[in-house]
C-alpha cells in the first residue's frame, strides 16, 4: 500500500535570541501547505523536535495575518489536536512521499542543527522525493550534508526569506545568521522575487517560498510534482 504520508517540521524554539521576546512558527506557513496537502488527498504528520505542542509566533496570530488557512485551522479540532500532539522527529512515519519546512523565525535556531531533519532530507533525495519549504523554513536545507557538500543547497536555485526583508522586520542583528547570505555561502544561486511579495522557485524535485505569502504556492507547486495538482 502506497503511503500518502507529508512530513511537515516545525520548529520547537520560542525564544527569539537575547531580545525577551517569543517566537516560534509563522502559523500561516502551517495552515496554508496543511490545508492544500489534505485537500489533496494526502495525509499531512506534524513533525518536531521535542514533540507536543510547537510554539506560535505571536506576530503570526494578529489580525493583519489571520489568513483563511489560519481561521480555519484554528478553527478545526483535527488540525488542533494534530498540533497539540506534533509526533517527535525519532517517531516520525518512515514512509512518505514528500518533506515540507514550515517556517518561522524559531527555525533558525533549531532546524540547521537537527540531525532527524537531516537525515529525513538524505532519504528524501536518495528516493528522489519532493522537499518544499517556506520563509526561514528554508534553513533546515542548511542541516544535511553529503560529501562535504549542501546538495540542496549548492547550485540549486533557490529562495527564503530575504536580507531586505529581515531588515524590515527589524531583526537582522537578533537572528544567528541572515538566511539569504548564509544560502548564498552554500553555494545557492538566490531569487529574490520583491519584498513581501508572493514568490516560489521550482529546481528540480526542490520547492522554495520567499514569505508567509508564498506559502499557498509553494504547497500547490509541491503538489504538482506528485502529479496531485
Amino acid at each position: 500500500m502506497t503511503s500518502n504520508n507529508i512530513l511537515l517540521f516545525v520548529t520547537s524554539h520560542d525564544a527569539l535570541g537575547g531580545t525577551g521576546n517569543k517566537t516560534g512558527f509563522w502559523y500561516e506557513e502551517l495552515a496554508a501547505p496543511y490545508y492544500v496537502l489534505k485537500d489533496a488527498g494526502l495525509t499531512p504528520v506534524i513533525v518536531t523536535p521535542k514533540g507536543g505542542r510547537p510554539p506560535i509566533d505571536p506576530g503570526s496570530e494578529g489580525a493583519d495575518f489571520r489568513t483563511e488557512s489560519v481561521e480555519r485551522f484554528a478553527a478545526d479540532p483535527q488540525a488542533q489536536a494534530a498540533l497539540d500532539k506534533t509526533v517527535a522527529a525519532d517517531a516520525a512515519p518512515a514512509d512518505f512521499v514528500a518533506v515540507f519546512l514550515v517556517g518561522g523565525h524559531g527555525t533558525m535556531w533549531d532546524f540547521p542543527e537537527w540531525s532527524e531533519l537531516a537525515d529525513v532530507l538524505g532519504r528524501a533525495v536518495k528516493g528522489d522525493k519532493p522537499v518544499g519549504a517556506v520563509c526561514h523554513g528554508v534553513a533546515g536545507l542548511l542541516g544535511y550534508r553529503a560529501e562535504g557538500r549542501l546538495p540542496l543547497v549548492d547550485m540549486k536555485t533557490l529562495t527564503g526569506f530575504t536580507n531586505q526583508e529581515e531588515a524590515a522586520v527589524g531583526l537582522t542583528e537578533v537572528v544567528p545568521f541572515l538566511l539569504q547570505s548564509k544560502l548564498e555561502e552554500g553555494g545557492a544561486s538566490f531569487s529574490d522575487g520583491g519584498a513581501f511579495s508572493e514568490h516560489v522557485v521550482v529546481d528540480g524535485l526542490l520547492v522554495t517560498g520567499q514569505n508567509p505569502m508564498s506559502s499557498h504556492k509553494a504547497a500547490k507547486s509541491l503538489l504538482a510534482l506528485l502529479g496531485k495538482e
